[in-house]
């Protein structure tokens, strides 16, 4: 195929002109009436259901007695399973709902064998070959208190991790109602505060059955916590930078590319970002480079440990006062996650982030592949080469560019059906990338080229 010879100009740009280059993806007209579908009240009653549970500790009671009662992680089980079951009804049975359930082993956080059960609807994609790829939606709905082993005492879990739990039952109610070519499961996991476990078992158990999830999103204390600081315009998107099981040769590369910032799962994060903008949410995300918050982590780690993409949506400024805390008042300070503390609004904006980013990766194409970029000659030009993705949906092709410096992705230049760009920018200065575009405008995750000499 001939190559496309692209004159394009780099000239200083602001944030904004920058953003503005790179919104030219028009939002899906069906995906946008669906995200004003997301309730805010919805929302709010299923955050006070879970917090009337009392606790959801992973070693709290789970026997027959308990959920009857509708106290315990079991009754919390149970009613979870039974909303996904009522979506699944009112969708004509779209959702396949299942448990994951694990007996897991002492240890230190768990002192007696316990089961673990995470529960999950799959949304089967409609085209046979997208249905094989596999995006996801999560939160871990137990929770804790100021004791680990404390399992009588309130432990509410409003904001930790009941607004994650919230986000997921709500992306599964409202993209339920529609169809798309890829595969969506809507997961809430246990075990998260004594280790990760159920998410753990979950992506190990995905992992061993050849799932292709190409974006894992866990949102964990997303409630907009009401106190001085906050910021209620924006939600941290936490990425890996080095994916696990990079080999020593996998590694020798990145650092000779300068490609430590562009992992799977900081491509993901990026796509959130462009994805944000292109629907024009309330919430804006904001690029964590961190796997997680500073020493500390979450679900999402589970699913990058397996080689998944994966990232970690988080508020702005967590309150300590009100996380694994006894419900309690000490001079003139309420302690406890405590469902009016929520900010239902932020949750709700949240809310649309996650499921306008599971409906275009869903809708999208498969991204370009073999993307290389040639270094068989010493000049300044850019010549970018890649093929054609095997299931036919690619309507075009876009490269995208920013500096080596940049968080996020500065340029963009459709090239239309061709699979070859030459561009008058150097390589030593920016760092590429391409994705595929369908007919309707939905956009492929970005691809960083390899090398080809």
């Amino acid at each position: 195929m001939i190559g496309l010879l692209i004159v394009y100009v780099i000239v200083p740009q602001s944030r904004a002109q920058q953003a503005e280059e790179l919104s030219s993806q028009s939002a899906d007209l069906q995906i946008r009436a669906a995200l004003k579908e997301i309730s805010a009240q919805q929302i709010q009653a299923d955050i006070e259901k879970l917090v009337s549970f009392k606790t959801r500790s992973t070693i709290s009671a789970q026997d027959a007695a308990s959920i009857a009662a509708g106290h315990g992680i079991g009754a919390a089980r149970e009613w979870i399973k039974s909303e996904f079951e009522r979506y699944s009804n009112d969708c004509g049975g779209c959702l396949d709902v299942k448990t994951d359930s694990f007996t897991q082993p002492v240890s230190e956080r768990v002192a007696m064998p316990t089961v673990i059960t995470n529960v999950y609807a799959v949304m089967k994609g409609s085209n046979p070959e997208d249905a094989k790829r596999i995006v996801l939606v999560t939160g871990h709905y137990d929770s804790r208190n100021s004791s680990n082993e404390n399992v009588t005492d309130a432990a509410p879990g409003a904001n930790d991790d009941g607004s994650g739990t919230a986000v997921s039952l709500e992306c599964a109610r409202v993209l339920s109602k529609l169809k798309f070519p890829g595969t969506i499961i809507f997961l809430t996991v246990a075990g998260e505060e004594q280790g990760l476990y159920g998410s753990k078992h979950f992506a190990e158990y995905a992992k061993s059955q050849g799932w292709d999830i190409e974006a894992a999103l866990n949102n964990d204390i997303v409630g907009g916590d009401k106190s001085a600081g906050q910021n209620p315009k924006v939600v941290r998107v936490f990425s890996e930078s080095i994916p696990d099981g990079a080999t020593e040769a996998q590694l020798r590369m990145l650092r000779a590319l300068g490609g430590e910032s562009d992992s799977p799962s900081r491509e993901l994060a990026r796509y959130i970002v462009q994805t944000a903008r292109a629907y024009q949410t309330e919430v804006s995300p904001l690029l964590e480079f961190r796997r997680d918050r500073f020493l500390r982590g979450g679900d999402h780690i589970s699913f990058n440990e397996e080689g998944f993409p994966a990232v970690r949506f988080t508020e702005y400024r967590e309150n300590f006062n009100r996380q694994h805390q006894n419900v309690r008042t000490e001079n003139g300070i309420e302690y406890g996650d405590l469902a009016k503390y929520v900010d239902y609004d932020y949750v709700a904006n949240v809310a649309r982030v996650n499921a306008a980013t599971l409906a275009e990766l869903a809708s999208a194409p498969l991204p370009p592949q073999k993307v290389r970029i040639e270094t068989k000659d010493l000049v300044n030009d850019s010549t970018l080469v890649w093929e054609s993705p095997g299931d036919g949906r690619a309507a075009g092709y876009e490269v995208l560019w920013r500096a080596t410096s940049a968080p996020d992705w500065e340029h963009s230049q459709s090239v239309g059906k061709e699979t070859r760009a030459r561009l008058p920018v150097s390589k030593d200065n920016v760092i590429f990338a391409v994705e595929a575009i369908d007919a309707a405008g939905h956009k492929s995750q970005p691809i960083v080229p390899a090398p080809e000499r």
